[in-house]
């Protein structure tokens, strides 16, 4: 099948639906992930229950040298000298450190700890759109070899998409295609855009320190609970006028810490956040920024100032061939009405690491009952998803395996 003739056909002839017993079978699979949520770089039990499945599909899958996370690629083993490159799809694979607070037979059986991001989805999207890819092959209906790749640590800065650029999951690949679950939009349909869809992520740790005292004398001290207050209110405004506003580089703190008892100001205090960005080129000049704003804050309360700047992730910035043949495999397989444009975020993805190397693009899956109004939103205790979508994922997704053409 070629790109030209593949993108023309209806949903109804357009192969690689997914079956019913496939659907319940990832279903059951979606929902004991949720019930063991591993952290990044733990996810042991979560590598081996995928690397069991696809060998049982007769796959060969490699676990990535850290020990968790693994790739797998259909219809090209290691040493073939095709020449086409590969199409990959991306899943991360970690939970989160906070509790599942939902009540059904799936919540968590891990004290703090959930699958309060959907990443639980995404796995079992890529593991079911491999399946379904496998069998195409089978039958001479793939023309374009299939990368799977899935990915530890995407929770953790700078992200484990670097440890698995760095095992060569991108050798060979041309392009390379993801989906996260956005609870804002309607299951059955997915969030698109040309551009940047998140925003750059990096860490910032502060360190003020300075002589303490009495209360009775602050004239004597450092006044580090002023001080701190200052760089926490003053910086972020600072920040923002002193580059294009356009950029959205905003800083937010998360922690302040300073003080033990109410009349002694304290000789140490203490601010955690993150900054976040927009621009890709504004993220870039962002640490030096963000330093002299805050070294000149602490300076003029008398504060000595230690600043730890951890980088994150740039932006994941949608190559334009790559998002339209999203929404053409979507509209293929869901009609026209089933893709919807959405807005660039301010949440950070490592995905955006694998876009520094092979052109790709990130989907929104969206994961909202119809009709339900409450959005369980991102990274909250009560996150769930409609499992429906999971069948829309790996629908998308071989549509996209399907229609891509061999020669890009």
């Amino acid at each position: 099948m070629t790109r030209e003739t593949v993108a023309d056909l209806p949903g109804a002839v357009l192969p690689g639906a997914l079956s019913e017993s496939l659907h319940a079978e990832l279903v059951a699979f979606r929902r004991d992930l949720h019930m063991h949520p591993e952290l990044g770089n733990q996810e042991f039990r979560t590598t081996a229950a995928i690397k069991e499945r696809l060998e049982r599909a007769g796959l060969t899958p490699r676990v990535l040298v850290t020990g968790t996370g693994l790739i797998c690629d259909i219809g090209h083993t290691e040493g073939e000298r095709s020449g086409v490159p590969l199409l990959a799809l991306r899943a991360d694979i970690d939970a989160l450190p906070i509790p599942d607070t939902k009540d059904c037979a799936y919540r968590s059986t891990v004290p703090d700890r959930a699958h309060a991001c959907g990443h639980d989805v995404h796995t079992t999207v890529v593991l079911g759109a491999g399946l379904v890819l496998a069998d195409l092959h089978a039958q001479g209906l793939l023309s374009r070899p299939v990368r799977l790749i899935f990915q530890p640590a995407e929770e953790q800065l700078p992200g484990g998409a670097l440890t698995a650029i760095a095992d060569g999951a991108l050798e060979g690949v041309g392009r390379i295609l993801a989906l996260h679950c956005d609870p804002k939009v309607e299951c059955g349909r997915i969030g698109l855009r040309h551009g940047p869809i998140t925003s750059a992520c990096d860490r910032l740790d502060v360190a003020l320190d300075g002589p303490g005292g009495h209360t009775a004398r602050p004239h004597l001290t450092t006044d580090l609970v002023t001080a701190a207050a200052r760089v926490a209110t003053d910086v972020p405004a600072l920040i923002a006028r002193r580059v294009d506003t356009r950029s959205g580089l905003a800083l937010t703190w998360g922690r302040i810490e300073s003080g033990h008892a109410p009349n002694v100001i304290p000789q140490h205090a203490e601010l955690s956040g993150t900054v976040r960005c927009l621009d890709l080129d504004a993220w870039r000049d962002a640490p030096d920024i963000v330093h002299a704003a805050i070294d000149e804050v602490a300076t003029l309360h008398g504060a000595k100032s230690e600043i730890t700047y951890v980088r994150g992730v740039p932006p994941v910035v949608n190559d334009r061939e790559s998002a339209e043949l999203l929404r053409r495999a979507m509209v293929a397989r869901c009609g026209l009405d089933s893709v919807e444009s959405t807005e660039q975020s301010l949440g950070g993805e490592d995905f955006s690491w694998y876009l520094e190397h092979v052109p790709g693009a990130m989907a929104r899956l969206g994961v909202r009952r119809p009709g339900e109004r409450t959005v369980r939103d991102l990274h909250q205790g009560d996150f769930d998803a409609d499992e429906n979508a999971i069948t829309v994922g790996v629908e998308l997704f071989t549509a996209a395996a399907l229609m891509e053409s061999p020669e890009v």
